[in-house]
């Protein structure tokens, strides 16, 4: 009885700690939402005459034009202001991502997945696109037994459970492990 009361504590114990990363998960959830909230992501055109502010979602905040902007062919502003315009909003775009797996795991791939989208959109490698993100937002080393850097949207592999004992089952047991196996699918 005591060996399976010792696994029934053991997943109690795995629950529990399941239960406390959904927890830290939901707890970092305000802190993805300010600092999405607060994201900017500048681009300035070649010449310096252009200068786009992106926020989340691709939002155009603000969009600046220098003296020397407003002497160019209309069809030249034109076409340096939509190239400003797709650098910011892709800018916009890989620091959202960036953010979004920094507080829910990189396991997401989210990153990866726009810079391919981008990739193929500006006609760019996703290596180039890559070394932008890593100077502007590295990511942190993992630590494999911090809790707050593993995914609550993916399930960890299974350990395989030892068989309990089958003489001694009392209807409590039976009961406990029930809700386990139910608590695990």
């Amino acid at each position: 009885m005591s060996a399976e009361f010792e696994q029934l504590v053991a997943q109690f114990e795995k629950f529990q700690a399941k239960l406390a990363n959904v927890d830290d998960r939901l707890e970092h959830l305000g802190g993805m939402q300010e600092e999405l909230t607060g994201l900017e992501a500048t681009a300035t055109s070649a010449d310096r005459s252009i200068t786009v502010v992106a926020g989340p979602g691709g939002s155009i905040k603000d969009i600046q034009f220098t003296e020397d902007a407003l002497k160019q062919r209309p069809q030249a502003l034109s076409a340096a202001l939509l190239t400003t315009l797709r650098e910011a909003v892709a800018e916009s775009a890989r620091r959202q991502a960036g953010i979004v797996e920094d507080h829910m795991g990189g396991d997401l791939s989210l990153v990866d997945q726009v810079l391919e989208t981008q990739a193929e959109l500006l006609g760019t490698t996703v290596d180039e696109l890559r070394s932008k993100v890593a100077e502007e937002h590295p990511k942190p080393a993992e630590q494999p037994d911090d809790f707050s850097q593993r995914s609550v949207l993916r399930a960890e592999p299974e350990t395989p459970r030892p068989a309990a004992p089958a003489a001694g089952d009392s209807a409590g047991d039976r009961f406990l492990k029930n809700l386990f196996d139910e608590e695990d699918h």
